[in-house]
């Protein structure tokens, strides 16, 4: 039997979305977990990369697209939550069917965003401090010059997705019609306010959950983070009622 709810799962920069395999053995059986793999990186290495962010989210719902046809929720964790955030505006601007929920994480609102954070810093330097201070990235990748090339290929690549993201492009648009909710890491250089100015970019439900552990805190605390993301997604009942009310 088909899972009712599909969860589709954007990476974080310079990651693959194989990082959202494990979730399989972890989530209820109701939920598929749909990694969205990015061009440029895991099975889709041979492929050049998309730096613009506008192009990216309209390759994500093309790409996407059987995925989205019955009941699903997007999440996506720092990049990957900007992207979810800009394919749910796509979706309502088309008058598409709209996700049931939107599950962003380690990322400020749009709003909130620092335009100039991603301006220079692309020496391979500058791009391993990054990384080294997030956390996340295995120390296999750091001990193999192979591996290191790839990653920060990949995160120069999405560095300037991010710098094309235009806050200011869904100025007066209409808030997304669907329920939000936002999950952070205390230890994380994201500031309260920047989280919480999520619930601006939504005219349903808002949540803001927070967490022991720093930009990769749903490493860090997997446990306690599936459990609040389980109990934020909508549940079979609600699926089911919902449905009755479109029929």
């Amino acid at each position: 039997m088909q899972a009712p709810l599909s969860l589709l799962c954007l990476p974080c920069a310079g990651a693959s979305a194989a990082m959202y395999l494990r979730w399989r053995r972890f989530l209820p059986p109701w939920v598929r977990i749909v990694p969205v793999e990015l061009p440029g990186r895991g099975a889709r290495m041979g492929e050049a990369f998309v730096e613009d962010f506008d192009a990216m989210v309209a390759r994500i719902c093309a790409e996407q697209a059987d995925a989205m046809r019955g009941d699903f929720a997007l999440f996506g964790h720092s990049m990957g939550a900007l992207l979810a955030q800009g394919v749910a505006r796509r979706l309502q601007a088309s008058r598409r069917p709209m996700p049931r929920a939107l599950l962003v994480s380690g990322c400020a609102a749009p709003s909130r965003r620092d335009p100039e954070r991603f301006d220079g810093g692309e020496d391979d330097a500058s791009l391993i401090t990054e990384l080294r201070k997030q956390g996340g990235t295995p120390e296999e990748v750091f001990a193999s010059d192979e591996l290191m090339r790839i990653t920060l290929d990949t995160l120069r690549a999405d560095r300037r997705v991010c710098r094309s993201h235009d806050a200011r492009a869904a100025v007066g648009a209409l808030p997304l019609t669907l329920s939000l909710h936002a999950f952070a890491g205390r230890q994380d250089d994201i500031e309260v306010p920047a989280m919480a100015a999520w619930a601006k970019e939504t005219a349903g439900a808002f949540t803001l959950d927070w967490f022991d552990g720093g930009h990769f805190f749903l490493r860090q605390r997997e446990t306690e983070f599936l459990a609040a993301l389980t109990r934020h997604l909508p549940t079979q009942t609600h699926l089911h009622a919902h449905q009755r009310v479109e029929s």
